[in-house]
Order: structure tokens, then sequence, then C-alpha cells
């Protein structure tokens, strides 16, 4: 479940304490994000008040700086490039069930949802934001961490 954009800067301590505090020495803590490429971006007004209120992307750094002294990063895989191909594929299939969201959710609605799902596929193609995965362990894996690629 991706939803740590939506725990914000000042809780990402906390939120590693807590799953620190659920998890077995041995186990493995995956954190699937998105990440922009910069420490406290300036967020976007229009998606701030009809997309994702209060979102906060956090930076590498962050995350880094979050986990640090709980876990051992163990592996950090960046898909960003592929998230563009990702939310045009979401756009066409909308786009082929337009009629039927206008139909239940107005035009207003859909022109909407088209700029976010748009606006965001540039935003990954430029590589201005990122999504990926942290893999995270309590103490570190013996032997080391077979990445899975």
């Amino acid at each position: 479940m991706g939803m740590f954009e939506h725990v914000g800067s000042k809780n990402h301590r906390i939120y590693f304490e807590r799953a620190r505090s659920l998890i077995k020495d041995s186990g493995i803590f995956l954190l699937h994000t998105i990440w922009e490429n910069k420490r406290y971006p300036t967020i976007d007004p229009w998606q701030n008040k009809y997309i994702f209120p209060n979102g906060d992307l956090p930076s590498v750094g962050q995350i880094a700086s979050a986990v640090e002294g709980l876990f051992v990063v163990e592996d950090l895989h960046n898909f960003g490039a592929d998230y563009d191909k990702t939310l045009m594929a979401w756009n066409a299939k909308f786009q082929t069930n337009r009629a039927e969201i206008v139909r239940r959710h107005g035009e207003r609605f859909c022109r909407m949802w088209e700029y976010y799902l748009l606006q965001s596929a540039g935003a990954f193609r430029c590589r201005h934001i990122n999504v990926g995965q942290f893999v995270l362990s309590p103490f570190g894996v013996r032997g080391g961490y077979d990445s899975v690629q």
C-alpha cells in the first residue's frame, strides 16, 4: 500500500520507529513511495487542493535520515523512469471509458483527472519525481540482501 507520501516529513521518524517496533529482528521492511529529488519541495497548489491534500513527497535524503539507527538500507530501487509509461497506460484506459465516466462524474471531473494523469506522467518523464522501493532490515541481512531485478 503506497501511503508514505501522506505521512508528512514531521512524522517520518515516528513512522519508522513504529515500523521497527513491529518487525522482527530478522525481518525485512519494504517501503514503496514516490519521492522528490530535493528536500522540502514546493507542493503544487492544484494537486494539494484536488488530488492529494497535504501530500508531502519525501526526498531520498529525508528517508535515509529518518531510518538512521533504526534500519540498514539493504537496497534502493528506483523505477521512476518506467512510471511515465504506467500513467500513460492508465490515461489510455481512462480514455476508453471516458464517456461512461463523464456520465457518472461529469466533464469537470474528467478534465481534472486527465490533467492529473498527464501532468504526473510529465513529472516522471522529466525525472522531477521518482517512485521506488527501499528494502530495510533492522540489523542487516547476514551475507547480504539479494536484490530482485
